[in-house]
């Protein structure tokens, strides 16, 4: 008779070759019952059922024997089947807990932030987007300066929590396209919010900023403290008055600030502070000027550039844009008591009978791509009442507080 490590070497390749097939009926089995109907399959029906099997895959195979049955490999090997058997099935039940019910494209692409970074400011959930790993550089592009690839490498940006990853990511591209006036950006954020960046370096910033039909003209003159590029301005030359829109501006102060030379002895990359010198800030591309004597460019139209260059001391009026009408059309609807909220459709869908039985008015629409699940755009305003809501779209709805609390309950189900 062989010694008892060799017993109990045999009892495992026995129980390893007997257990394969329990094991896997166990864990599908698991993974079924709790996928299908929420209940986790008790033990001890797994443990019958997989020395069942086992038994009679053992038998097929030629294994239960006298010898076999009388000696300690028997116990070794039902012992591997049974650890086994309920591995899997604990595996299965819980992979079958965890795997979404409805498996879609939509779902994959909207999904959120994981919890454990999400950071409560008040009754507010923000989170702080950072980047992972290197910058890229896209193709087709030339190559990120460094200066500008250690500033995005180094950046963070807080962002709202409660959107998807795919809005979060389309925000980051805005917010980086128009602090770095970069050419091109992709943002890609996983769950843990961190953000793998690839962009493209500025080209052609001022040329980008004109608009098509338009001019840009340089002038000297007193330039207004605060002006900012895409300020509406009226040049002064005489008796006449051009409008345009600032695309940049610089000033003395700003090259002075730029360049370091205020006619103090600290070196040019530094600045005075309460605790000694520091570094300059890197200037935004967008940053407002310090006033003073400087030079301005304006877009204007083409009959207007002549007039401009001619000009010998032209002024530069600053133009009142006027309240944003948005936000005017905001207080109008709060000041009637309404609410306007952002809902998604769930899986049933909303009928016309559903949207026609509420005081709900639906303002917008958004529908996501038929392949891709994309939702960055395609809103489609005051769609009516002939464009019926489909699961997955988003919407944009107005009524009373009852009436949208129980119409964003209709669609949700």
């Amino acid at each position: 008779m062989p010694s008892l490590p060799v017993e109990v070497l045999l009892g495992l390749y026995l129980g390893l070759l007997t257990g394969i097939v329990p094991a896997f009926v166990a864990g599908s089995l698991g993974f079924l019952v709790r996928y299908f109907t929420g209940v986790t399959l008790p033990g001890f029906g797994v443990v019958v059922l997989a020395l069942s099997i086992a038994s009679v895959q053992g038998g097929l195979l030629g294994l239960v024997e006298p010898t076999i049955a009388q000696s300690p490999r028997l116990l070794v090997a039902v012992l591997v089947v049974l650890m086994l058997a309920l591995y899997a099935h604990n595996q299965g039940d819980k992979l079958g807990a965890e795997l979404p019910r409805r498996l879609s494209l939509t779902s994959l692409r909207q999904r959120t932030l994981s919890a454990d970074v999400v950071e409560l400011v008040g009754s507010v959930g923000q989170v702080t987007v950072r980047p992972t790993g290197e910058v890229h550089d896209m193709e087709g592009y030339p190559p990120l300066s460094a200066d500008l690839r250690r500033t995005l490498k180094g950046g963070s940006w807080r962002l709202p929590a409660d959107l998807p990853l795919s809005e979060l990511e389309a925000r980051l591209e805005e917010r980086l396209r128009t602090d770095h006036d970069l050419a091109d950006v992709a943002v890609a954020i996983d769950e843990r919010a961190r953000a793998t960046i690839t962009a493209a370096p500025p080209s052609g910033g001022l040329s980008r900023r004109v608009p098509a039909g338009q001019r840009a003209v340089s002038l000297t003159t007193l330039v207004p403290t605060g002006l900012a590029s895409g300020d509406a301005v009226s040049v002064r030359t005489g008796d006449r008055s051009i409008t345009g829109t600032v695309v940049s501006a610089r000033t003395e102060v700003d090259a002075a600030a730029a360049d370091g030379d205020d006619g103090s002895s600290e070196p040019a990359d530094a600045v005075a502070t309460d605790g000694g010198t520091g570094p300059v800030p890197a200037a935004k591309p967008h940053a407002a000027t310090a006033g003073g004597p400087g030079r301005v460019t304006v877009a204007v139209s083409r009959r207007d550039v002549k007039p401009i260059l001619e000009a010998e001391s032209p002024r530069l009026v600053v133009r009142s844009r006027g309240t944003s009408r948005e936000f005017e059309a905001l207080s109008l609807v709060k000041r009637e008591g309404y609410a306007i909220r952002r809902l998604t459709v769930g899986s049933t869908g909303a009928t016309d009978e559903t949207i026609a039985g509420t005081d709900v008015s639906v303002l917008a629409v958004r529908r996501q791509g038929a392949e891709t699940g994309e939702r960055r755009h395609g809103w489609v305003f005051a769609p009516g009442i002939e464009r019926r809501l489909e699961v997955g779209d988003e919407a944009f709805v107005a009524g009373p507080d009852d009436a949208v609390e129980a119409f964003a309950e209709a669609i949700a189900r």
